[in-house]
């Protein structure tokens, strides 16, 4: 019997605010433990949360960019639990009236249904050491997004490419840096089986924060494994919740799942309902930046590039915004920046262990570097050591040429006096080459660029030898 997986996804988005959602403590990645903290996001008696406005600005981007309804009014709830990194012993939530609702991602053909987008606060973080647990509580109420799919996924890759997309999509509109290493990307995966064809839906079973985009895909993978063999095997499927470890490659069990009731859900007494006025998400609508699938297809069009380079500047859009910076200096080429950047750059940038983001080299070097690769003044050969000593010092390509003294040979005087010299030193070969050995053509281009020290432009050097040789 074949089996299909009926996947689901809930993600957690940590909003790219600077404070956090109830108070007015700075959101700051490996800031000292406990210090971003005060008695709101400690849940202290006597105070009280205020809603960080731009958090709700951010959430509202993000929906819309899901295809989302937008409710006006939605509501906070508590959620109680207990847990030793959740110091209120309650979560601030929203339950029955989230802020959005209904909204949809197609990836590679297929849409996936959004169920929900809520905001909601982080808990804090526990920090295991051998047999003692520490808690830092700087990420208490750090802003999130919860973000719940449909069971509409059907493979562990199509899983993997939502959250990429998604990932992208959170990047564009400026709400998150979505960053999983940082912990501001979060998935739990809920899985069940069923045979091929089938409309029932089986068992389901929860594996809670996989923290990158290849342990999503395993994890599913993993899951599906055991889940078969305990079909196949005569024996149930229980629902609870499961953890996902990647030494192994294999879940194991967590906990008995919960249900919504075990967290008794109540609207939060010192909150008011959020209300946000369609005048707003109008503006906001209006001032939407441009999404991935829209800079794909701009590139393509725009700059005629191909699929593959686009895509690339589309789903790194670090990598993109590079690109585009780099044509507001020298627009004429788009396509060789595009592979001067890709290829040469990045490869170069990774020999020294370095992303774009911290690139020596700027989007306007490029430019220069592309500039005078065209205009003839560097050949391909010679760019590369330079573009190699621009990663390495930081320096303009023009500086870096002159201090080296490699500029391209271009001129044709100069040129054919250097082979004229050649077809003099070797006359035998020049010889094989007229009788019709045009083998030997490649040898005395050679022998012209060594006498040129490899700066001779290529192009002028085939050109003019074979002039010479006709002759």
């Amino acid at each position: 019997m074949e089996f299909e997986p009926v996947i689901g996804l809930e993600i957690h988005v940590q909003m790219d605010t600077k404070t956090k959602m109830f108070c007015s403590c700075p959101v700051e990645f490996g800031a000292e433990p406990n210090s971003n903290v005060c008695p709101v996001c400690l849940g202290l008696p006597g105070s009280l949360p205020v809603i960080n406005k731009r958090a709700v600005e951010y959430a509202i981007r993000a929906a819309l960019a899901l295809n989302c309804q937008i409710n006006t009014r939605s509501l906070f709830a508590r959620k109680n639990y207990f847990y030793p990194d959740l110091p209120k012993g309650y979560q601030i939530s929203q339950y029955e009236e989230p802020l959005a609702v209904n909204g949809w991602l197609e990836v590679k053909g297929k849409r996936i249904r959004i169920r929900r987008l809520h905001i909601e606060e982080d808990a804090g973080k526990n920090i295991h050491e051998g047999s003692k647990t520490y808690v830092d509580l700087n990420r208490a109420c750090a802003p999130l997004m919860e973000i719940v799919t449909e069971p509409d996924i059907d493979s562990p890759q199509l899983a993997r490419e939502f959250l990429e997309k998604l990932r992208n999509i959170m990047r564009y509109v400026g709400a998150s840096k979505a960053d999983m290493e940082k912990g501001q990307l979060r998935c739990d995966i809920n899985l069940s089986i069923r045979p091929k064809g089938s409309k029932e839906l089986g068992t389901r079973v929860e594996i809670k924060n996989v923290n990158s985009f290849k342990f999503v895909q395993k994890a599913i993978e993993a899951e599906m494994e055991r889940q078969v063999k305990l079909v196949l095997s005569g024996e149930k499927v229980i629902q609870e919740t499961r953890t996902f470890d990647p030494s192994t490659g294999l879940t194991h069990p967590m906990r008995s799942k919960e249900e919504a009731e075990d967290y008794r859900y109540f609207p939060d007494p010192d909150l008011l309902p959020l209300i946000v006025p369609k005048d707003w998400i109008e503006e906001i609508k209006s001032n939407m930046p441009e999404l991935p699938d829209q800079r794909l297809e701009r590139l393509k069009r725009d700059y005629a590039l191909e699929d593959y380079s686009a895509r690339v500047l589309t789903e790194n859009k670090e990598l993109g915004d590079f690109f585009e910076e780099s044509l507001k200096y020298y627009s004429q080429e788009p396509k060789l920046t595009a592979n001067w950047l890709l290829n040469d750059l990045l490869g170069n940038l990774a020999e020294v262990g370095k992303g774009i983001e911290d690139s020596p080299v700027s989007p306007k070097s490029l430019a220069e570097l592309v500039k005078l690769i065209k205009e003839g003044v560097l050949s391909s050969k010679l760019a590369k050591e330079v573009l190699k000593e621009m990663v390495a010092t930081g320096k303009e390509p023009e500086k870096i040429v002159e201090e080296k003294g490699l500029k391209q040979v271009s001129d044709e005087g100069q040129i054919r006096s250097l082979v004229e010299e050649v077809i003099r030193e070797n006359p035998k070969e020049v010889e094989r080459y007229r009788s019709g050995e045009e083998k030997v053509f490649g040898f005395l281009v050679g022998q012209v660029m060594k006498k040129a020290k490899g700066k001779a432009n290529p192009q002028l050097v085939n050109k003019v030898l074979k002039e010479a040789l006709s002759q």
